[in-house]
């Protein structure tokens, strides 16, 4: 490798770890946020909340890495620029496409990882972020009912045990409040209370034994009763902790192959497979974007500026603005299948590539006319001696 390439490649690697680190922190702030709250308020050990913090990031991570190139890319050959470097190597028969050389490189190494990111470390992530919290929920919700304690950590539940069986999944004497629904209020008594885990669903379950049913309906002031043997009440554990992920697996928990076979399936079954296609699409779209930003980036660099970080964060965040703008816009439009899921994905990318070329060949075509001015002036400037000189000589 040249040294010009390994210059260039030291002047984006700086900016885009410090950017990649920037870009991670101000996405997380709300995630952090909701994690200390979950350490302060709810009690989950610190070890657990930083095993669901590595469970986000790589969901983050393919988001921001793209953005971080971006960054990179403009402010490693804005201050080439700046510094009148471009103009020093153009001087010496270096081309603008052997300057993008290794740019090239870095970027085709950063959209391997981001590949890499988007079809295994994101659905690997995701899954584990939903079953961890679960896990979590289920563990603080059991915790939670103290004996001889009015207990509402569940939406529209109020629950007073009398005792409580180790290990704890067994109640008795219980007392609930239930107004979740608006149009009654019912009270209910149960001599035994079973809490009933459902795995696959990622359920809690409370299963009453022998009680009774007291139901006031304020809208005609009357009033119910109703024995039961069993009686379930499902418990809202995205109250109890934080928000949870749907019951089904989400799309996003998917890699590439399961998304596929679950696409299969749906059409054989005559379903729209929307937001499986547009999640497929997506696991490749955004990892381009590192292919796309580089190419825009270098030709918006290398334009000559006095502030150099403040010019490339300003243009970064417009494109990157853009960028998932369109991309979300996309998303949206392809889950409702309005648009189909390859150009609703694929349409931002498409767009920064058309830039990206015109950029490039205006850029070739200064290049151009710069080294042909300079041969006209070296042109010129010859012929002045010459004639000077031719006059010198003459009598």
């Amino acid at each position: 490798m040249r040294t010009i390439d390994r210059y260039i490649l030291r002047e984006i690697a700086v900016p885009f770890v410090l950017g990649l680190a920037v870009f991670t922190f101000i996405l997380l702030i709300a995630r952090i946020l909701k994690l200390v709250e979950m350490v302060i308020s709810r009690g989950v050990p610190l070890l657990d909340v930083l095993r669901l913090f590595s469970y986000i990031l790589p969901a983050f991570l393919e988001v921001t890495v793209p953005m971080a190139l971006l960054l990179a890319v403009l402010v490693a050959f804005g201050r080439l620029s700046s510094d009148s470097e471009i103009v020093a190597l153009k001087s010496s028969g270096v081309s603008l496409y052997q300057l993008m050389r290794p740019a090239a490189i870095f970027a085709v190494a950063v959209y391997v990882v981001a590949l890499g990111l988007s079809l295994y470390a994101r659905p690997w992530g995701n899954g584990l972020l939903r079953n961890g919290l679960y896990e979590i929920a289920k563990t603080r919700a059991s915790a939670g009912i103290k004996e001889k304690v009015f207990t509402d950590d569940f939406a529209g539940l109020v629950i007073y045990v009398d005792h409580i069986e180790p290990p704890g999944n067994t109640l008795r004497g219980i007392l609930i409040s239930d107004s979740r629904d608006p149009l009654q209020r019912n009270t209910v008594f149960a001599k035994i209370g079973i809490l009933v885990p459902n795995e696959p669903h990622h359920v809690l379950t409370l299963r009453l034994i022998e009680g009774s049913i007291h139901a006031f309906y304020p809208k005609d002031q009357s009033y119910h009763r109703t024995d039961f043997s069993i009686y379930d009440i499902a418990l809202d554990l995205n109250t109890a902790l934080a928000k949870l992920r749907p019951r089904e697996r989400d799309a996003s928990e998917l890699t590439a192959g399961e998304l596929r076979a679950a696409i299969a399936q749906k059409h054989a079954a005559g379903q729209p497979a929307f937001a499986e296609s547009v999640e497929l699409q997506r696991k490749f779209s955004i990892p381009f974007a590192c292919l796309a930003f580089t190419a825009v980036g270098i030709p918006l660099g290398i334009r000559p500026s006095r502030s150099v970080r403040s010019r490339g964060f300003t243009l970064s965040l417009a494109l990157i603005f853009t960028y998932y703008l369109l991309l979300t816009l996309g998303e949206g439009l392809g889950a409702r299948g309005v648009l189909n899921a390859g150009l609703a994905m694929w349409l931002p990318n498409i767009l920064l590539s058309v830039l990206a070329v015109i950029l490039l060949a205006r850029s070739a075509q200064e290049t151009s006319i710069t080294r042909i001015s300079l041969f006209g002036d070296l042109v010129r400037a010859l012929r002045g001696r010459l004639a000077s000189r031719a006059t010198l000589r003459s009598p």
